[in-house]
C-alpha cells in the first residue's frame, strides 16, 4: 500500500517514515494534489505493509510529528496533508485526523486530498537522515521526533 504524506520539511518526514516498521520504502520529494491544492509542497510517499503497520497508525504517527494543528499556508511549502489514492484511505484519514484534532482540543488542520503527483528531490537529498544522523539538522529536529516516536509508539519502531 502506498500514501502521501505532507506537512513538515521532507527530511524529517522521510526520518520519521523510514524508522516505522512495516515500510518498505519511502520516497523523498514534492508532491501535489487537484487545484487549489496543485502547487508543489514538500512530502514523502509511503509504501508500506498494512499488515505490519496499519494505515491509522501510519497517518496518526505522522500528524502527532510535525505541526499539522497549527498555522500554516494549505499551498506553502509545507503544506499539512495526506495525499489518497487507494481505496478506504480518505475514510481512515479522515477518522484519524478527527480523533487527533479532538484530543488536541481543535480543529485538525490537515488536508486529504487526491495525489495527483510526485516529483523526487535531488539525490543528495534523498535519505538525509539516514547518510548522516550526526548532522546539526538531524540532531536538532529529527532526533527529538525519533526519541517521542520510541517513547509513545515503541512497538512499531524499528531498533537503532
Amino acid at each position: 500500500m502506498r500514501i502521501g504524506l505532507g506537512g513538515g520539511c521532507h527530511w524529517c518526514t522521510e526520518g520519521v517514515v523510514q524508522a516505522l516498521r512495516g515500510v518498505t520504502q519511502v520516497d523523498q520529494g514534492f508532491l501535489r494534489s487537484d487545484p487549489p491544492s496543485d502547487a508543489w509542497s514538500e512530502g514523502v510517499i509511503a509504501t508500506f505493509d498494512p499488515a505490519v503497520l496499519p494505515l491509522d497508525t501510519l497517518i496518526e504517527v505522522h500528524l502527532r510529528t510535525h505541526s499539522g494543528g497549527g498555522t500554516y499556508s494549505p499551498n506553502g511549502r509545507y503544506r499539512s496533508a495526506v495525499y489518497v489514492g487507494e481505496p478506504g484511505q480518505r475514510d481512515i484519514a479522515t477518522a484519524v485526523i478527527a480523533r487527533v484534532a479532538a484530543e488536541r482540543g481543535g480543529a485538525g488542520r490537515t488536508l486529504i486530498l487526491p495525489f495527483r503527483d510526485f516529483t523526487p528531490s535531488e539525490e543528495r537529498h534523498r535519505n538525509y537522515y539516514r547518510t548522516d544522523p550526526n548532522r546539526p539538522f538531524c540532531r536538532r529536529y529529527i532526533d527529538p521526533k525519533l526519541d517521542f516516536l520510541r517513547a509513545q509508539f515503541a512497538e512499531i519502531v524499528r531498533p537503532r
